[in-house]
């Protein structure tokens, strides 16, 4: 495992690019947990090599109601390669365990469900060893669209459900960081997340997950134009001072975070809502200075908790996934981050 001089944030890689937006009989199926391992575990820059990796809770690389014994040899697995385990994405969306944060009683329901099903899961990770830091990821699972019709009321109930699945995460020593996207209604934007957590009111425990891939959009108001902070054709200077009033207002809910790169487009793959297209580490249409972005939403971190950080390449097409030069460009972005934007 890579070590630093100081107490800089461990990198890690998600699992979750090898299922979202799969899908089985499709030119880009699921990518098996063992796969993404290898491949992480296999990335290594000037001797340096990943140091964990974020995992998603769902079929087919865990059972959500998987037995203890299953559980184990998970993370028996996960630590065969020398890696840990960090944040954690709880099956809140409908068609794995849960439902919409503003539906009906029994979806809501489910939505906190699936959060209890995390928090027995990192339970078991972490009474092992394998996981020692991070986060259970959640969203709204809820459109834009359908919140649209009583942006309020729809906000009010996203609200309660996070109440709820804070008081479960409170009561199991975890805390909850809802993701930034577009696609994800009271969450479309940063002044809609920022009414949403504010609602929740719960800042020791519910927090916000900041992606850079996702946040970019955030900047031109793609599904909230109301609240654009940039316009096509902008400025260097126009883009650092939008960059900064946005990290401004959102930096203090932030206690997990994903290095990503972004072409300034949208993408959606299988059953995946379009939102905030990740993209290569390299790209050449990135619009984003990793390292720079990095360092306004890494100010403080190490305050709000956070000891680890990780890529997040979804919906890359399974041939630049399988290619392992693919995770040492990501691995030497990562690297970059860490050592430029950490703390002492």
């Amino acid at each position: 495992m890579s070590e630093h001089p100081y107490s800089s944030p461990k990198l890690h890689n998600a699992m979750w690019p090898g299922l979202v937006g799969k899908e089985e009989g499709t030119d880009h199926p699921p990518i098996s947990l063992e796969r993404m391992l290898e491949l992480t575990a296999g990335a290594e820059v000037d001797g340096i090599k990943f140091d964990g990796i974020d995992y998603f809770l769902f079929h087919p690389h865990t059972d959500p109601d998987a037995s203890d014994d299953e559980l184990k040899r998970i993370a028996d697995l996960v630590a065969s390669h020398n890696l840990k385990i960090g944040s954690l994405v709880a099956p809140i969306w409908p068609g794995t365990v849960g439902g919409p944060a503003m539906g009906t009683d029994e979806e809501r329901s489910n939505f906190v469900l699936a959060v209890k099903k995390a928090c027995r899961i990192a339970k078991i990770f972490n009474e092992h060893g394998v996981r020692q830091y991070g986060v259970i990821r959640i969203d709204s699972a809820s459109g834009v669209e359908a919140w649209s019709a009583d942006p309020a009321g729809n906000t009010a109930k996203i609200a309660e459900t996070f109440q709820e699945a804070g008081k479960v995460a409170a009561d199991n020593g975890e805390r909850l960081a809802a993701e930034g996207e577009i696609c994800w209604g009271a969450m479309h934007s940063w002044k809609n997340i920022i009414e949403l957590l504010e609602a929740v009111g719960m800042p020791e425990t519910v927090g916000f997950q900041a992606d850079l891939a996702h946040t970019y959009l955030y900047l031109m108001g793609y599904n909230a134009p109301e609240h654009a902070l940039l316009k096509e054709g902008y400025t260097e200077e126009e883009f650092w001072a939008a960059y900064t009033e946005m990290t401004n207002a959102l930096r203090k809910w932030t206690i997990d975070f994903h290095v990503a790169q972004n072409d300034g487009s949208v993408h959606g793959t299988g059953s995946h809502d379009k939102t905030g297209r990740h993209c290569p580490a390299d790209d050449p249409n990135g619009k984003l200075d990793i390292v720079k972005c990095s360092k306004y939403w890494l100010e403080g971190a190490q305050d709000r908790g956070i000891k680890h950080i990780c890529w997040d390449g979804c919906m890359f097409p399974n041939e630049m996934l399988e290619k392992q030069e693919t995770w040492n460009t990501i691995l030497d972005a990562m690297i970059k981050v860490r050592d430029q934007c950490g703390w002492n």
